[in-house]
């Protein structure tokens, strides 16, 4: 059920690599470009959507919905996948950061998130999804319902032993997307 869920967003950005942005194109000269195929090609914007999506749970007819935002590729480390807020039980709701190379699923890493708008939080951590997701406390939830909602982005640094990988989730879009989460949890 999770590694669904967490196969679409890695997919989603593993394709979003496009969003790097390529080295700037040295200018020629007329005399100089004769002859040679003139092609413009215009950067594609960040992704500013939260995806929804459902997954089916392990027993018949429970589905579990999530919404989800891939990293800012051109401020995050390449292990660095991006943010999930989904549904949970009994009506709770989970915060995720979802990595491309897992951590040892006992793991304890400690995350620190610094919003855009101000103020830092260092939490201890665990590992969901076979330790490609770092489930981060329930009193993060909160932030998620109300603070990041006016926040433009967040800063995620995730350390576990000597190991560190760093990202960047832009926010645009998550009072919306929260509310359609909210919507789709019991159903």
């Amino acid at each position: 059920m999770p590694g669904l869920l967490l196969f679409t967003l890695l997919a989603g950005s593993l394709l979003g690599g496009a969003d790097r942005p390529l080295g700037a194109a040295a200018p020629c000269a007329r005399s100089s470009c004769a002859g040679a195929p003139l092609l413009e090609v215009a950067a594609p914007a960040p992704s500013s959507v939260w995806k929804f999506s459902r997954t089916q749970g392990g027993k018949e007819g429970e589905s579990f919905a999530a919404i989800t935002k891939t990293a800012d590729t051109a401020q995050s480390d390449p292990d660095f996948a991006g943010l999930i807020v989904r549904c949970a039980p009994k009506g709770k709701i989970d915060v995720l950061v979802a990595l491309i190379r897992p951590f040892p699923p006992r793991s304890h890493p400690k995350v620190t998130i610094a919003a855009s708008s101000g103020g830092t939080l260092t939490v201890e951590a665990s590992m969901a999804a076979a330790g490609a997701a770092v489930l981060l406390p329930d009193e993060v939830s909160a932030f998620a319902a109300g603070k990041w909602q006016t926040t433009a982005s967040l800063s995620l640094v995730v350390k576990e032993s000597d190991s560190e990988i760093k990202g960047v989730v832009a926010l645009n879009g998550l009072r919306e997307a929260y509310h359609s989460l909210l919507a789709n949890c019991g159903q």
